[in-house]
């Protein structure tokens, strides 16, 4: 079987269980921006060496395809979806997030000297762009909730909370590499 289904030819995409949409749904640019953001996460994995932050990364990339999958639900799907098996992004998945923010700071040491300025180190300026383009997958799931209603308020606050957290990562990142530099 080929990726080049052709079916996309006519402008539209699929979803789960045959529904096709126009290319332009804000359902699709909120997959989209959210698939984008997987990418940018990608890259943060690729650059930096740290597990704490790396196996933290893919573990969230896990959880974005999740939220990628309810997003390619309609909601009149949405129970076929659970008796397939398929979750969606529940608090828990938000509390653990913010689990990681508290850890970061309270536990280490983050200085915000600079942070208006991405690129100080090439790990920390990967972690800014995925939270600049997580921050436009937020926005754009807000206007998928404003014009395709219901949508998951946690898809929301877990992405809310997940940009946050790859600022954190990033200050955290330039800390430890203004502290390095320090030393020698």
């Amino acid at each position: 079987m080929s990726i080049a289904t052709k079916t996309g030819d006519d402008g539209t995409t699929g979803l789960m269980y045959g529904r096709r949409v126009a290319k332009t749904d804000p359902r699709i640019a909120a997959n989209g921006a959210v698939d984008e953001l997987n990418a940018a996460l990608g890259m943060v994995r690729a650059t930096l060496t740290d597990p704490f932050v790396t196996d933290a990364v893919l573990a969230i990339q896990k959880e974005l395809v999740l939220l990628m999958g309810e997003l390619a639900v309609l909601p009149q799907d949405r129970e076929r979806y659970t008796a397939g098996g398929f979750h969606f992004v529940e608090k828990a998945h938000v509390d653990a997030l913010t689990a990681r923010i508290d850890d970061l700071e309270k536990n280490h040491r983050i200085s915000y000297h600079g942070w208006a300025t991405p690129g100080a180190t090439l790990g920390s300026a990967t972690l800014d762009v995925a939270r600049t383009v997580c921050r436009r997958a937020e926005r754009a799931i807000a206007v998928l909730a404003e014009s395709s209603p219901p949508v998951n308020p946690e898809i929301l606050r877990y992405l809310n909370r997940l940009s946050d957290l790859c600022w954190l990562w990033a200050r955290w990142i330039e800390t430890r590499a203004d502290a390095a530099a320090g030393d020698r």
